[in-house]
């Protein structure tokens, strides 16, 4: 019995042809592979944006926009959301499998090991201003880890994935406690320090809301939802913060460096700063007295832009909103708030189900339409909500990063078109006109 052909994509340049290798994913995607195409042609491709270029193979995450799939390592998010949590499917995002109980509370363990910062960093929280923005604070802590734990920063790719599973369990668990230390220190407020008998999440909420004199009450309820809101953001395959990640892993630089750069890339308002955009939107909705109805007229004029709709992946309703969705309603149901933001949200919604003017454009509610909304009900401050968002991607960077140092890296190097002037003769200052 012959074997199928490899499929191949001829290209043809004037009277030469070149035949071009296609790589097949296990979920039938097709990529046409280039990797020798400037070699062979003398040419590179244009794609502004990558929004055409598969820049690696990776066995992290799969989406399928068209159809609203989304799955860690090939769990359907929808079966993760309702029986994992963040914890669980992090270990998941990060090592390829769901955890044996052993292996869960191992992984349990060394967060809870890792949960502290060393003492000297307090001085460098001691020495930015009050006001500085958490993803600021974020960013530089997080690059400052190397600085205090330099064995799991050595920029020896080998040595540094000997210790991948302290260096993944530190920044996912010290990221909470850098994230609760700013919030306390921007309000002038004692710092809280993590407790061993707390869970995840609690342990967060913990440092961020305790007094010494009045330690804070986690209602299960809430608990739930932070978990929830950090699962669904663990990895989203090549988006910007991630490919990022990935790029500055390619020059050989150590997790935390890594993922600093992922926290700079994410504190763009457009790509992490969408939930905050939402809160603020539905909040001036509320100031002015409407109830979404003149905000959705204006923005089928053009007058206004409906922040948290529409995703540049998700062709159809991102699958991550509707699980986000009854969970806000179910979260504020439980805490007895009455919202006024939720009730816009909702009226927001239902236009854009009902109304053809945003069903033709398949502009659908995203997850950051309804995140924001529930951390507002936590007690998060807005300011923070990017943070939030931070804190839940940290296991895709961390598998991303892994993904690249235990191959064979080779250093990410776009190329370019370059638009500019040809060559010009220098000109002395006093002949400039």
């Amino acid at each position: 019995m012959s074997k199928k052909p490899k499929p191949k994509v001829t290209l043809h340049i004037d009277d030469k042809h070149f035949d071009l290798p296609v790589r097949q994913g296990t979920e039938g995607e097709m990529g046409l592979d280039i990797t020798r195409l400037r070699e062979r042609t003398s040419l590179v491709t244009y794609d502004n944006g990558y929004g055409n270029t598969g820049s690696c193979e990776s066995q992290v995450t799969y989406i399928h926009g068209e159809n609203s799939i989304l799955r860690y390592r090939g769990y359907p998010i929808e079966q993760l959301a309702e029986h994992s949590d963040f914890v669980e499917t992090a270990y998941l995002v990060i090592y390829g499998d769901l955890p044996t109980a052993t292996q869960r509370a191992q992984f349990s363990a060394l967060l809870t090991e890792n949960a502290a910062i060393h003492e000297r960093m307090v001085y460098l929280f001691e020495s930015y201003p009050r006001d500085a923005h958490p993803m600021s604070l974020l960013s530089a802590m997080v690059n400052a880890l190397a600085c205090y734990y330099p064995h799991l920063a050595t920029n020896n790719i080998d040595r540094d994935m000997v210790n991948i599973n302290e260096a993944a369990a530190s920044l996912i668990s010290k990221v909470r406690t850098i994230t609760a230390m700013a919030y306390r220190m921007s309000r002038g407020l004692p710092i809280i320090y993590p407790k061993r008998s707390l869970k995840y999440c609690e342990n967060f909420l913990h440092m961020m809301f305790s007094e010494p004199y009045d330690l804070y009450k986690c209602e299960p309820e809430v608990a739930r939802a932070l978990n929830l809101i950090l699962l669904l953001h663990a990895d989203h395959e090549q988006n910007c913060s991630t490919a990022t990640v990935r790029m500055v892993a390619s020059s050989g630089a150590n997790l935390f460096a890594s993922a600093a750069a992922g926290v700079c890339a994410l504190w763009g308002p457009f790509h992490g700063g969408a939930n905050q955009a939402v809160i603020e939107m539905l909040q001036a909705i509320h100031d002015s007295g409407d109830d979404g109805t003149h905000y959705i007229a204006e923005a089928k004029d053009g007058d206004r832009r409906l922040m948290g709709f529409g995703h540049r992946i998700y062709k159809n309703y991102d699958p991550r909103a509707k699980i986000i969705g009854r969970a806000c309603e179910q979260l504020l149901n439980k805490l007895g708030l009455d919202d006024p933001l939720l009730q816009i949200a909702h009226k927001l919604e239902q236009a854009a189900l009902n109304d053809e003017y945003f069903i033709e454009r398949k502009l659908y509610p995203n997850v950051d339409f309804y995140s924001g909304i529930m951390m507002r009900a936590i007690g998060i401050p807005l300011n923070m909500f990017t943070v939030m968002f931070a804190i839940g991607r940290m296991p895709g960077w961390v598998a991303n990063w892994r993904e690249v140092a235990s191959g064979k890296p080779r250093i990410y190097r776009p190329r370019q078109i370059y638009v500019g002037h040809t060559q010009r003769d220098y000109v002395p200052v006093e002949k400039r006109g």
